[in-house]
Parts: C-alpha cells; sequence; structure tokens
C-alpha cells in the first residue's frame, strides 16, 4: 500500500503519475476501505443537497469512489471523468460509471466534452497535489451557473492560496467535514483526524446564492 506520507510528497504531474500507477490496483480496498475514506461521499452529498445537476466533470476522478456515491444516492445523470493518471482511470472505467473518461492535467487548458453544468472533486485538492491555478481551468469547462462542489485539504487552504482564489468567487459557502472515519485511527494515527472544506459555488453568478 501506497501511504499518505509519499502521497502528499508529490512534486509536479510525473511524480504523480507514477505514484498513482502503484497505487491504483489497491486504492479502493486498501485505501479507501482501511482508512474509512468518507470524503466522496461527503463531496456528493453536498453537490446534490446544493441542487446539483448534469453533465458533471469528476475532477480527479481517480478510481471513481465519487461518481459511485452520486450514482448510489440516485443520481442518474451523465458523469465524465478527468484524471491525470491512466492507470487510475482504468479502474473507473471498469464501475461503468461515466460517460467520458479523460486523461489530462487540469492546471493547463483542458479540452473536454463540456460544458458542465457541475463539477465535483474529492481529494485532488491537498498537499502534494494540485493548486487553485486549476480553478480557472475548469471554470472554463462549465456553463454559467454550474455547480462547483469540491473539497480542499484545510492544512493547504491558506498554505497554497485557496482562500485568495475563492475570495474573489461571489458566494462561495464552505461545508467543514472529516476526512475519514474511525477506523483511520488504527491505520494511520498521523492522518486520521484531518478535516477537509467543501468549497460551494455556482459559476458566473453573483447573486451570492451557492445552491
Amino acid at each position: 500500500m501506497t501511504d499518505l506520507n509519499a502521497a502528499f510528497a508529490l512534486n509536479g504531474p510525473e511524480d504523480c503519475a507514477r505514484l498513482y500507477a502503484a497505487w491504483a490496483a489497491s486504492y479502493d480496498a486498501e485505501f479507501a476501505a482501511e482508512m474509512d475514506y468518507r470524503l466522496p461521499a461527503h463531496v456528493a452529498a453536498a453537490f446534490l443537497a446544493h441542487g446539483g445537476s448534469g453533465p458533471v466533470l469528476d475532477v480527479g476522478a481517480g478510481t471513481g469512489l465519487l461518481a459511485g456515491h452520486l450514482r448510489n444516492m440516485g443520481f442518474a445523470g451523465a458523469i465524465d471523468a478527468v484524471d491525470l493518471s491512466v492507470d487510475m482511470l482504468d479502474s473507473a472505467r471498469a464501475k461503468g460509471l461515466y460517460r467520458h473518461l479523460h486523461r489530462a492535467d487540469i492546471t493547463r487548458p483542458l479540452a473536454l466534452t463540456g460544458p458542465y453544468s457541475g463539477v465535483v472533486s474529492s481529494g485532488t485538492f491537498t498537499h502534494g497535489h494540485v493548486g487553485p491555478e486549476a480553478i480557472v481551468q475548469l471554470e472554463r469547462q462549465a456553463a454559467r451557473g454550474a455547480l462547483f462542489a469540491v473539497s480542499i485539504n484545510e492544512g493547504v487552504y491558506r498554505s497554497m492560496g485557496f482562500d485568495a482564489a475563492l475570495s474573489e468567487r461571489p458566494g462561495v459557502t464552505f461545508l467543514d467535514v472529516q476526512i475519514y472515519g474511525p477506523a483511520a485511527a488504527a491505520k494511520d494515527p498521523d492522518h486520521a483526524a484531518q478535516r477537509g472544506l467543501i468549497a460551494i459555488w455556482r459559476h458566473g453568478v453573483h447573486d451570492g446564492a451557492a445552491g
């Protein structure tokens, strides 16, 4: 199993691709299950609670955990995946959750199959991963009024500049959630108590309403 220390120490897309190539086969059964990884479910619930609709872009989709929770919660609309890791996308493809799967670096200009009415992400904006520079690229794939529900690890919210980036977007609201459930304390006590902020806003809407 790849540990979180290795994941949080990534330095650039090549590092990321190598780590997730090694992690893809065991990600669901070892990491997500053993750490009681609850963040994807929290993001899915927040998106639906704020009236999210499709088509949806799942950013940093990985093996499809977030899309799986959306489906289990009754969402029947189209979902597309984008991720840097071919291996993680291969795992996601096998689950039959997505309309399209795109391999791309979300910090660079994207050529996807939007525009999207919803943009969701779980676990991508965190230590050693992606900073707020990707938000502009994602908004370019979004329709006016598209609902964003994206998680940001609380530990990088200010240090990576998410606070400044999101202050420029009117109507952003936040949910503070526990990333892992109780089982994580025995598996990885150093990271078990981490929290995430789910940022929620509507693209191009300036009336102060997030959903």
